[in-house]
């Protein structure tokens, strides 16, 4: 999944997340989870399960073979099951038929991308969480000090800073509280055989499914092989928290031009640098975010064209959207860690904003001058600023309650 440009752009967990060995890693903790199950209601035997179980274990195998062949196969699923049985065969041949008993290619696949978005989610949202802190400190300490509002890119009136950062924080908080139950609904254990109908279970399916889910720290599911609305509803919500994220960086990046000099990011060796002028300071977390920015819509959009999905097993649709998957959950890591590493240490120069704002002020008509840049205003975003970060922090005391329950 990494490239010498995704790196950089990325963060080496998610990139970890989403490699070939975690993801086959996560493809036999299913196969294992649904042995377990199948013997714990009699439908496979116990020492079957066990001989299955112990071989689960992805250093037995070879996976940039099982990688090469899944081209010829179609499949992932396809080289690693048949490894898995030849595997389990050299120390138990009569387990060997009890493996990936009932399932199909997209049931472990789905499965497996579930389990690894867990993973990614819990890494954006600790990042997210530490760029939220870092925006609600930067609001109360900033929360009187005046700063030039611009509406067109153009001067508008005074606002304050600390105002100017809880609002960027509040669509970050939202983003926190949406994304918990999108997951939770999303994040499902994914079992029903060719057509859903887990015909091979002898009325027993739902009992597997709800011990896989236990298992696995998944939620119990419906088959939803082709319905794809609450894993692409996440998808979504990844899409708008890059949004909001980008928006960030833009303004940062705009309030950091020479010309401007409000804000900067933080000084640290060989951070931001120029291969030529050495007077230059590149902010680079905003352009990682900005391109996550650019990048995540047309993931999102590719999520939302192949929900079409034929019947009860997609052609192609299917295929297309996992290959979209993980690009979107490395854009948002790479946006999420940016901001987070930038913020905490975010140069906040407020004598420049002062400095601007007379600028201008300068300039204006008494009267206008009067109205617009009032100080009283300044006063009224404070207000507005300490309001803000309050509801911000009930949001998140509120939402953290529900985490633990």
């Amino acid at each position: 999944m990494s490239s010498i440009f995704e790196g950089f752009l990325s963060t080496s967990e998610i990139l970890e997340a989403f490699s070939e060995r975690h993801f086959l890693d996560a493809m036999l903790r299913f196969e294992a989870s649904l042995a377990r199950a199948q013997a714990g209601v009699g439908l496979i035997p116990e020492v079957a399960a066990q001989s299955i179980i112990g071989t689960c274990k992805v250093e037995l195998f070879d996976v940039a073979k099982i990688v090469r062949e899944s081209g010829r196969a179609g499949s992932i699923a396809i080289p690693l099951v048949k490894s898995l049985k030849e595997t389990v065969g050299l120390f138990n041949p009569a387990a060997a038929g009890f493996v990936h008993f009932g399932s199909t290619s997209q049931d472990v696949i789905d499965t497996a991308m579930a389990l690894v978005t867990r993973d990614a989610l819990c890494l954006i949202e600790a990042d997210l969480h530490k760029a939220v802190a870092a925006l609600l400190a930067l609001a109360e300490r900033h929360a009187g000090d005046p700063v030039l509002a611009r509406t067109l890119m153009q001067p508008a009136s005074v606002t304050s800073f600390g105002l100017k950062c809880a609002g960027w924080a509040m669509p970050l908080v939202r983003s926190l509280q949406r994304l918990q139950p999108s997951a939770h609904n999303a994040l499902s254990v994914q079992l029903g055989g060719a057509v859903g109908t887990l015909a091979q279970m002898q009325g027993k399916g739902p009992e597997v499914i709800a011990r896989m889910a236990a298992d696995l720290n998944l939620r119990a599911s419906t088959v939803w092989h082709t319905q794809r609305d609450e894993w692409v509803a996440l998808g979504c919500e990844l899409g708008l928290l890059v949004g909001s994220l980008g928006k960030i960086a833009k303004d940062i990046s705009l309030m950091g031009q020479y010309e401007v000099s409000e804000l900067a990011e933080p000084t640290e060796a060989g951070r931001g640098g120029s291969s030529a002028m050495p007077h230059k300071r590149n902010p680079v977390a905003c352009m990682v975010a900005l391109a996550a920015a650019q990048r995540a819509p047309q993931r999102v959009a590719a999520l939302l064209a192949a929900m079409p999905q034929e019947h009860e097993r997609a052609l192609g649709n299917w295929q297309a959207e996992l290959a979209e998957w993980p690009g979107l959950l490395m854009s948002a890591h790479g946006s999420a860690r940016a901001m987070a590493q930038a913020l905490p240490g975010l140069q906040v120069d407020s004598r420049r904003m002062a400095a601007n704002l007379e600028a201008l002020r300068a300039v204006l008509p008494a009267e206008a001058a009067d109205e617009w840049f009032d100080p009283a205003l300044a006063r009224h975003a404070a207000e507005l600023t300490h309001a803000q970060v309050a509801l911000a922090r009930d949001a998140l005391t509120a939402l953290a309650a529900l985490t633990r329950q």
